[in-house]
């Protein structure tokens, strides 16, 4: 309100649970009253995960696709209904770069950005007699974002004791800005990252036999640093 044109009409928050699926048709109409449409939908909401998978409780799993997952897909119903109505609209959902590629310590949540790859991909081919609803897929490489505070460990009652350094990954501010960019051009799919990540993302593309070779050298010492507590 402080630095836009926007009025306090403008501006709705409300308290969203993507693990309470039977609260989301409730909150899209709470915005629909509002707002009297949607014309965007950023699908924003999740948790990362670091532990191998040989330690890690299968209650994990499920919470992850619980929430990335299934949460997504069960918000994305409600608001689509409306933008078909309307034959107009986009769906953004940040993925990641681990939805096109798999890394050690994170099965559980490269499978739920795989997931959502399928899922987004495959719904866009759907949509095909609504060309004005645009299925928008962003996948960010490191951010920095208090993501890592928050992410799933071996069972559901542990959190993570060491978050690590963040400085290295890309500032929060410039993927909200190329993200925002990739949704104003319609762009199927974009790759948001610095390198050396970006260039990892196209060895697993276009030549993953080296992709598969490097990700298990850096895999073996991302897990030797993992379990010296690095």
């Amino acid at each position: 309100l402080e630095i836009s044109n926007l009025s306090e009409k403008d501006i709705l928050v409300l308290r969203l649970d993507l693990t309470d699926r039977s609260s989301h048709e409730a909150a899209t109409n709470s915005v629909l009253k509002h707002f009297g449409k949607i014309d965007v939908l950023v699908n924003n909401g999740g948790r990362s995960q670091r532990s191998l998978f040989v330690d890690t409780n299968l209650d994990v799993y499920s919470a992850i696709i619980e929430l990335n997952y299934l949460g997504t897909i069960s918000l994305t119903k409600h608001v689509l209904n409306h933008m078909i109505q309307r034959r107009k609209g986009k769906i953004v959902t940040v993925s990641s770069v681990m939805g096109i590629m798999g890394a050690p310590l994170a099965s559980g949540y490269c499978a739920s950005k795989h997931a959502l790859q399928g899922f987004f991909n495959s719904l866009r081919t759907e949509l095909t007699d609504y060309p004005e609803i645009s299925i928008i897929n962003i996948c960010p490489g490191p951010v920095q974002s208090k993501i890592i505070q928050n992410v799933f460990t071996e069972n559901l009652a542990k959190s993570i004791e060491n978050s690590g350094d963040q400085s290295h990954k890309m500032p929060t501010d410039r993927c909200v800005r190329l993200t925002l960019v990739s949704t104003a051009n319609n762009l199927k799919e974009a790759w948001i990252s610095d390198h050396p990540y970006l260039a990892v993302c196209y060895l697993w593309q276009y030549a993953p036999t080296w992709a598969w070779w490097l990700m298990n050298r850096m895999g073996k010492r991302r897990i030797q640093n993992f379990k010296s507590g690095v």
